[in-house]
């Protein structure tokens, strides 16, 4: 009996062991995910991250962005959270105010702790993803965030170039909280001039039903207009059930353009009313601030927020009060009142909408899912495999009593302005298999999305949309209708038609001002043959294309025009109505000054319009002197479809760099498998050392998109690197 007396207190004691192991350490957690995670890296560098569960494949996800570009995931992050002030100083204080007024670190906190375990887990794996990577990286020296906690994604929960909160100004904060003012007129005016100058930001939708493609399959384009190098490219799968490709957002964990086998998705910036402002009748009694609702005062709630900004070699701190009424937080004064904004704001909702989205097979699932209306700053263009095409405009839509305008801030007291829930995605605009046979958004007006298949503006209230056409907008109609015979090649051409129809309606205009006097101005006379002899379309030969967007971009600064029109509207009005001495005025001036930057006005549009890349800088600098490449696409703002613009300048260069329009582009083919064309502005890496830093220029510039492996063997195929976290040789 004693060998079996012993096997017994082997065994309890074994069982002892066990139950004493001490829990693993946080290195040894990471290491043990990590180690059920494949990442496999092509030959254009794009990750195909693998994992059992969707938390391993968000945690390879994350250490992959990280990889790719630590930089842009830190800063996002770094804004989101409300520390831009720790980093570059006093300046930034209000932009860290804006996102503490609607959000604690607290609340954060507690947004966190109240989610859905499902998504604590994706939340615990972006942290643990992100800090595996400084882990193993001790070299990479973070700006500020030496370490990403799970409640992070709760300030970044939805995808968009511009979120709602930056709708909201700054310099209207800083007026109110430091001095209890309202922004000048004069400044404000100042402000949206700026604003108007600026290259347009947007995107372009559209899909194609298979009634009108060689394959018989729904398409879509998917092409998004953001700064350069705001998304990175990847592909993220798990055995529960997660395929998604697409672009990300450097630092989230969620596909935001793109397609898994069954269904694509596109966000085009939206039209759709989904902020307003209320003006609150302020008094104080005893001390208490309070604010009038109705035939009731109620107290405004008063907290404090104190921020740090960076100041020299330290760190100072300043202290705010914070105001909210039951509208939001007061942000800025209008008309001499207390102003609140209200926009949608519940992040753990956002957040899984935002993943959830990348995981519906079929409209019946996606549909269900837009039933959660937190994607509140975008529009959705959609096809899927079973032949669906579909457009939501906006998701999130308050319902409002039509008596009041909210285009401007309304009477907080009044309790008849107060939003009355959310309207339905039924009540929303909705197109779903239009007959045409196609469905566009380009940031133009929903009812021109189907032509006379379009919802009728007379269906819904008047703060559903802006009925706002876009050059953009009127491009792709004349493109799409009377058109079929679609592969994912001829999709791609028409993304990149070069016909631009701002000048079909500004140029015309100033050759007829030029040609009504017997005295024409010799200076002018062979340019203005350049631009008569030109068929308004974009190419890096054109020099009328230099002179046109000279001669519009300097309309822009100083052409007059009556109240009330809108850009494509000013565009019409400036090559028609507007003086004919002004135009010939504005085109010397241009003439005038290509001489004195380039030594003749003859000067090609690929000499002037350049791409360069000389270091992964968030903002770039751009140099004359230094190699640059010929660029023949244009800016949105003339009707290009694939937008290619500047948003700033490095003071002292000459020439144009682009900085945002096509950044990634995909073309999308649904049938029993999925097909698909991408493309990014560079690269995949924001390191230049590596190669996938700018290896896709010159496919980018000439229109020679790159197959997407999407299918294990496809990616196995092209396969350059395949390691775990951490692993990588």
């Amino acid at each position: 009996m004693k060998p079996l007396v012993l096997t017994f207190l082997s065994v309890l004691f074994l069982v002892s062991c066990v139950s004493e192991t001490k829990p693993l350490s946080e290195v040894e957690r990471w290491e043990e995910q990590a180690s059920a995670i494949e990442i496999i890296r092509d030959d254009y560098g794009v990750p195909h991250i693998y994992g059992k569960t969707d938390a391993d494949a968000v945690f390879g996800l994350l250490y992959a962005q990280c990889e790719d570009d630590f930089n842009r995931v830190e800063q996002n992050y770094i804004w989101a959270t409300g520390r831009l002030a720790e980093v570059e100083g006093e300046e930034a204080l209000y932009s860290d105010l804006r996102a503490k007024l609607f959000m604690t670190e607290e609340e954060a906190k507690a947004n966190y702790e109240k989610s859905p375990d499902w998504l604590k887990k994706l939340c615990d794996a972006f942290a643990d993803g992100v800090n595996y990577y400084l882990y193993t990286h001790p070299e990479v020296k973070p700006k500020l965030l030496t370490r990403f906690e799970p409640w992070m994604p709760m300030y970044f929960s939805e995808g968009s170039i511009g979120g709602d909160i930056e709708r909201i100004r700054t310099s209207k904060i800083k007026a109110f909280y430091e001095g209890n003012m309202e922004l000048p007129k004069s400044e404000l005016i100042a402000i949206e001039k700026t604003e108007e100058m600026a290259e347009p930001q947007g995107s372009n939708g559209i899909a194609i039903s298979g009634d009108l493609t060689e394959s018989g399959n729904a398409m879509l384009l998917i092409n998004p207009h953001t700064s350069f190098y705001f998304r990175g490219e990847v592909h993220v799968v798990s055995e529960e059930g997660l395929n998604a490709y697409g672009a990300v957002t450097w630092g989230q964990f969620f596909v935001y353009q793109g397609f898994n086998e069954k269904t694509g998705w596109m966000h085009t910036s939206t039209y759709t009313d989904v902020m307003d402002e209320f003006k609150e009748n302020i008094t104080s009694l005893d001390g208490n601030v309070l604010y009038q609702y109705g035939e009731e005062l109620r107290p405004v709630e008063v907290s404090e927020i104190t921020l740090k900004y960076k100041s020299g070699a330290g760190l100072k701190e300043k202290m705010f009060p914070a105001y909210r009424t039951h509208h939001g937080p007061i942000t800025h004064m209008e008309d001499g009142m207390w102003t609140a904004s209200a926009m949608m704001w519940e992040p753990v909702k956002a957040l899984e909408q935002s993943f959830v989205r990348t995981k519906k097979e079929g409209y019946k699932g996606f549909r269900e899912m837009m039933d959660i209306r937190t994607n509140s700053s975008n529009n959705t263009v959609y096809a899927d495999a079973e032949g669906n095409i579909a457009y939501f405009h906006g998701n999130f839509v308050p319902k409002r009593d039509v008596s009041f305008d909210y285009s401007k801030p309304v009477e907080g007291w009044n309790p008849k302005t107060d939003w009355q829930g959310l309207h339905t995605v039924d009540e929303n605009i909705l197109v779903l298999n239009p007959e045409n046979g196609w469905i566009q958004n380009c940031n133009s007006t929903p009812y021109t999305s189907a032509l006379e298949f379009s919802p009728n503006k007379a269906d819904y209230p008047y703060y559903m949309s802006r009925d706002q056409e876009n050059f953009r907008g009127i491009h792709a109609i004349n493109l799409l209708k009377d058109k079929e015979g679609y592969t994912l090649d001829t999709l791609i051409e028409l993304a990149h038609d070069p016909y631009l129809p701002a000048f079909k309606a500004l140029i015309p205009g100033l050759i007829k001002a030029y040609y009504m006097h017997d005295d024409r101005n010799p200076k002018l006379r062979e340019a203005i043959a350049e631009l008569a002899n030109w068929d308004f379309k974009t190419s890096k030969a054109s020099v009328a294309m230099t002179l046109a967007h000279f001669y519009g971009t300097q309309y822009y600064k100083e052409g007059k025009y009556p109240d009330g029109l809108i850009p494509m509207e000013r565009v019409q009005y400036w090559g028609s109505i507007s003086p004919n001495g002004e135009k010939l005025r504005i085109f010397e001036h241009i003439i005038d000054q290509l001489t004195a930057d380039f030594g003749t006005w003859k000067i090609p549009w690929g000499e002037v319009n350049r791409y360069q890349r000389l270091n992964g800088a968030i903002k770039q600098t751009f140099d004359d002197e230094k190699p640059s490449v010929a660029v023949g696409f244009a800016s949105g703002r003339w009707g290009a479809l694939a937008a290619y613009g500047a948003r700033y300048k490095t003071e002292g260069v000459k020439k144009i760099y682009g900085t945002r329009g096509n950044s990634f582009v995909a073309a999308v083919e649904f049938g029993d498998k999925v097909k698909a064309k991408t493309i990014l502005a560079g690269g995949q890496s924001g390191n230049p050392s590596s190669p996938h830093f700018d290896d896709q220029t010159q496919k980018y510039i000439n229109v020679a998109w790159k197959d997407a492996a999407y299918y294990k063997s496809d990616v196995l195929q092209r396969a350059k690197e395949t390691y775990s976290p951490g692993n990588r040789r």
